[in-house]
């Protein structure tokens, strides 16, 4: 392996110690606004450490950079400590110490970087329809906002319920997947996260 030159071990090692803090990789910009220097030099060292044997990126996207120890890429696995919601008090902010039932560790797929979740257990037989089932744990991407037919959290009257989103003329309609429930209609309708995974344990 050819000697790397100090700009670019100094590179390295930000790429290490940022990947061992945040559990994924920097962006080529976030090193580039780091050191100072431009995405093109960086872009540079990038391709000198890779040449060298130094560094992989395994795929075309943002944070796919990994260091190489002994030959080797050592991956590096996103990992995100989900809350996990139990009976929503009344009253009290979603993410309130009142309604924590604990932590989930979760990796990618389930979720990604730059993005915060939470986690409900799934109650109840309203969205079997949709393969969702009692006991599973849903995973949400916090949002206030959603388009029709994306399956949603939501809170009427400090109650949390799981359905599909379908605006209405003068109304939200949040529709069950299973043709024995009928569909709640309400004006007053906050909108919480929005379904992204369903994890099933047998």
């Amino acid at each position: 392996m050819r000697q790397v030159t100090v700009r670019q071990q100094e590179v390295l090692d930000f790429i290490s110690s940022f990947s061992q803090d945040n559990n994924y990789p920097p962006t080529v910009r976030e090193i580039a606004e780091h050191f100072h220097i431009s995405i093109r030099a960086v872009q540079d060292h990038i391709a000198a450490l890779q040449k060298k044997g130094c560094l992989a990126q395994t795929q075309k996207r943002a944070r796919s950079l990994s260091v190489v120890t002994g030959g080797n890429p050592v991956p590096k696995v996103f990992v995100n400590r989900v809350p996990l919601l139990g009976t929503v008090a009344a009253g009290k902010p979603l993410l309130s110490e009142e309604n924590l039932d604990g932590y989930v560790n979760l990796t990618e797929p389930f979720v990604r970087p730059g993005k915060s979740y939470f986690a409900l257990r799934v109650r109840g037989q309203s969205m079997v329809e949709a393969g969702i089932l009692e006991g599973d744990l849903a995973v949400v991407e916090q949002a206030s906002t959603a388009v029709d037919g994306q399956i949603v959290v939501a809170v009427i009257d400090n109650a949390i319920t799981l359905k599909r989103f379908y605006r209405e003329s003068d109304r939200i309609r949040l529709q069950p997947e299973n043709s024995s429930f009928e569909p709640i209609y309400s004006r007053e309708v906050t909108i919480v996260g929005i379904l992204t995974n369903i994890v099933r344990t047998y």
